[in-house]
């Protein structure tokens, strides 16, 4: 079953907007949503914002519900003129530039004890325009993080859950999608006021591209 595990209610009604039959529970303190989407079973993980959050509900999925598929949606921050506003991209690779083991290690920045590299790829469609993202535990404007992004790990977006959800699908042999729409890009005014501005366009937008992408995925 293809799953959604997604941080924030507001993100997850864009999926629950377009099921039938749904019915829901709490457990493990999330919100759990089971329906059917272009006639197909999925639930969706309403998981709450950070990556522990996430990669909590990526594991129940996969452990509870049985997913062999999870798709990762939501709004993130671009990083770059190749985002713009209200687009909706595929994430290609996904690293966490907030993981630091170089002093121990001498590993790259963002590369997981238990891996070579800092990215993690994931799995992808042809419905959107590819792009690389960085997770870590902050919502900033924080010129050393932007550097560090845009510069040795030359990140295209920016969001606080995907890598932890990629991280536990890896573990656990399923597939892993992410779609995000941009609600601001950094070097444009404050993040928080664009990204206050532009939540409704972006959860408009997602709305009306779920059956496209949820069909593409579960084809793919």
């Amino acid at each position: 079953m293809t799953v959604f595990v997604i941080a924030m209610s507001g993100e997850a009604q864009t999926v629950l907007g377009n099921m039938e039959e749904v019915t829901h529970l709490t457990a493990c303190g999330k919100k759990v949503y089971r329906g059917k989407l272009c006639g197909k079973e999925t639930a969706v993980i309403v998981t709450d914002a950070g990556k522990v959050n996430a990669a909590c509900g990526a594991q129940y999925a996969v452990d509870v519900l049985g997913a062999d598929r999870i798709i990762n949606i939501g709004v993130a921050g671009g990083l770059n003129d190749g985002t713009t506003v209200g687009e909706i991209y595929g994430i290609s690779a996904v690293v966490q530039y907030d993981f630091d083991l170089v002093q121990l290690n001498g590993t790259p920045m963002g590369t997981l004890n238990e891996f070579e590299e800092p990215y993690l790829p994931l799995d992808t469609t042809p419905l959107y325009p590819l792009k690389n993202l960085g997770t870590g535990d902050r919502f900033n404007d924080s010129k050393r993080d932007f550097e560090l992004l845009t510069g040795k790990l030359k990140a295209d977006i920016r969001d606080m859950e995907c890598g932890a959800i990629a991280q536990a699908c890896a573990h656990a042999g399923v597939q892993c999608y992410s779609f995000k729409c941009i609600s601001d890009v950094a070097g444009s005014d404050s993040t928080t006021e664009q990204y206050l501005a532009n939540l409704e366009l972006c959860y408009k937008n997602l709305t009306a591209a779920m059956p496209t992408i949820f069909e593409g995925v579960n084809n793919g």
